[in-house]
């Protein structure tokens, strides 16, 4: 390394970062060991974990204990999480095209808990349905939805490619979601359906959508890959 004022690790990070902007690492790869790196940039193993340690903090690197450390891939997707977009509008704002891969839908006695979620004592019936969500191709996002029959039996709903436009253009506009985030390690049927690698981690929302008038209308459970989308919020400062 050279002799500038910044410290060692700063410089490596640098380097690293550059070599991965020119693709000397591509995403997805593993980089040299932690002895070769240090034997390469003539450093200790303390100065180079340090650097490694940071740059898993900004994102560019994960590192898998007894397996090493690897170029992070850049997700596809970013949105910001207090904004609610459709799954669809996330992909078509990404410039990609949407997709959908059907797996199932099915009509089922509504349970106690559908009754409380969906704020109706007289329920009895329920539409599950099943989807994994692509863009150009690629699985990225696997939802579980729940809607009370009502909304959708008179409708071929498997034609329907976003359903919140779905629900909109049959008089049930959504207004807002109240959202709970949950990152989840390797799912057997799920990071499957993703393609996703074991060591990738899925990213929950479990989301109850309302209308205007605070009628809960939808409810649905999506699975992020976490190497393709990532979410963002801004936080503002409360005066005491």
């Amino acid at each position: 390394m050279s002799t500038e004022q910044q410290p060692l690790y700063l410089q490596i990070i640098d380097k690293l970062k550059k070599d991965i902007e020119d693709e000397v690492y591509k995403a997805g790869e593993k980089l040299p060991s932690e002895y070769e790196l240090s034997k390469q940039f003539n450093v200790s193993r303390a100065t180079l974990r340090e650097s490694l340690r940071q740059l898993e903090e900004e994102g560019v690197v994960i590192r898998r204990h007894g397996v090493g450390t690897f170029v992070h891939t850049k997700p596809l997707f970013t949105s910001g999480i207090e904004e609610l977009y459709s799954v669809t509008d996330m992909i078509n704002s990404a410039n990609m095209k949407p997709g959908t891969i059907f797996l199932s839908s099915v009509f089922r006695d509504a349970s106690e808990e559908d009754a409380r979620r969906f704020q109706r004592n007289n329920l009895e019936k329920i539409m599950e349905m099943e989807r994994v969500r692509t863009a150009d191709g690629i699985p990225f996002v696997y939802c579980l939805d729940r809607i009370p029959s009502n909304l959708v039996e008179h409708y071929s709903i498997h034609e329907a490619k976003s359903l919140f436009r779905f629900l909109e253009e049959n008089g049930h506009s959504i207004a807002y979601a109240i959202t709970y985030i949950e990152p989840i390690g390797f799912h057997e049927k799920i990071s499957e359906l993703l393609e996703s690698e074991p060591e990738t981690t899925l990213l929950l929302l479990r989301q109850t959508h309302y209308d205007e008038m605070d009628t809960p209308l939808l409810y649905s459970l999506n699975y992020f890959r976490a190497d393709k989308f990532k979410f963002h919020v801004v936080r503002r400062r409360m005066k005491a």
